[in-house]
């Protein structure tokens, strides 16, 4: 992962989108923006690499660490809108209005039983990411991280995101 952590390998890593893929399937429960969806397409390629069908077994210690200096920017500016227009804003928008709700559902879903961490990154996000993942490991908090990076289109659509699962290279 970093210097110093040579055990520490990439044990997969996926893309949204690869070769073919459209816009990432809805996820029930999270409304209106594509950040959500492209998290959990993504989360779930990557994890899917690595031991096919979830969930893990319990025990797992694997920490979710989800990397966006945006966030969910549709989302966002629709309660932003809504607001100003002197519209209600759904209840959905309250529990999707942190990042944390959607790398919880992926936790929930793959049955990762680790730390669930959003960083908003000032400088490399990869590098950010992969320093947080290896202070959770060190810490004894994590014995390997899912590492999510996004960031959403500016226009709308769903964006470009990158997950990789980091460990032992001997762990399965």
């Amino acid at each position: 992962m970093t210097a110093g952590r040579s055990a520490w390998a990439v044990l997969a890593e996926a893309r949204w989108p690869e070769d073919g893929d459209g816009a990432p399937p809805g996820v029930p429960g999270f409304v209106h923006s594509p950040f959500h969806p492209l998290v959990v397409a993504v989360a779930e390629r990557c994890l899917t690499r690595r031991y096919g069908a979830g969930p893990l077994p319990a025990d797992n210690r694997t920490a979710v660490v989800l990397v966006s200096a945006g966030g969910d920017t549709a989302g966002a500016a629709h309660v932003r809108q809504t607001v100003a227009a002197g519209g209600r804003v759904g209840p959905l928008f309250f529990f999707q209005s942190v990042p944390n709700s959607v790398a919880g559902h992926v936790a929930a879903r793959w049955g990762l039983d680790g730390p669930v961490v959003c960083l908003s990154p000032t400088g490399d996000p990869r590098a950010e990411g992969e320093a947080e993942a290896d202070l959770l490991c060190h810490d004894g908090d994590a014995a390997q991280a899912l590492l999510i990076l996004i960031e959403p289109a500016p226009d709308g659509a769903p964006g470009e995101a990158t997950a990789v699962l980091l460990g032992e290279e001997t762990r399965q």
